[in-house]
């Protein structure tokens, strides 16, 4: 029951990072960091919980143990997917930031009709900004890829646990199988037995009846 509380708990916490990893997206100020501090603390709890439940999860009875080993892993994919979300909107939020810097600093810059650095400047910003672009562009495109990993991982998931359900029954049909036909194994003899001795008492008695009452 340990277990079973601490995976619920767990899974809940799971969701419950979910709904703030929304809400990061959308603070601002001073909220961003008290939310991805909040979010911070939720994973690290959710990652020393999954450690506990495989450690759980080898005290379960053999029949069991399988079906919750894949509860954990799924638990754990999802930790790793809240981490690159999380890992994700701090690196937007940091180019965001770089840029408001840098536009503040280009607008509070003094120029002169003559200032020979002002085109350099800004071609150097408009480098940089390009370089940010293509970097939170191909940061996309691997959350996108380890999304879809996760993805099929996930139906991969599945997938073994309805074979692994078909084997389990498989097993348990067998298992009954062999109980029953024991069962009747051990009634035959029985049943053998029984028609011996009363072939036996039957021999007895016509023996007495001829000899006593011929």
């Amino acid at each position: 029951m340990a277990m079973e509380s601490l995976y619920h708990q767990t899974n809940k916490m799971v969701h419950e990072v979910q709904n703030s990893l929304s809400r990061l997206e959308q603070a601002t100020g001073d909220d961003v960091h008290l939310v991805e501090n909040e979010v911070r603390a939720r994973i690290d709890q959710v990652v020393s919980n999954c450690e506990r439940l495989e450690i759980l999860v080898n005290k379960e009875p053999a029949t069991r143990r399988a079906n919750a080993k894949l509860r954990i892993d799924q638990l754990k994919y999802d930790c790793q997917h809240l981490q690159a979300a999380m890992r994700n909107q701090q690196h937007k939020r940091y180019q965001r930031e770089e840029e408001e810097r840098e536009r503040e600093a280009l607008m509070s810059r003094t120029f002169t009709t003559n200032d020979a650095d002002t085109s350099i400047m800004i071609d150097h910003a408009l480098q940089h900004h390009n370089r940010l672009h293509t970097s939170n562009r191909e940061m996309d495109n691997l959350i996108d890829h380890g999304s879809g990993i996760l993805t099929n991982l996930r139906d991969q998931r599945h997938t073994l646990k309805g074979a692994q359900k078909r084997i389990l029954d498989i097993a348990n049909t067998l298992g009954l199988s062999n109980t029953v036909m024991r069962l009747i194994e051990k009634r035959t003899y029985q049943d053998k037995i029984i028609m011996a001795i009363g072939m036996i008492a039957t021999c007895l008695v016509m023996f007495v009846v001829w000899k006593y009452l011929g």
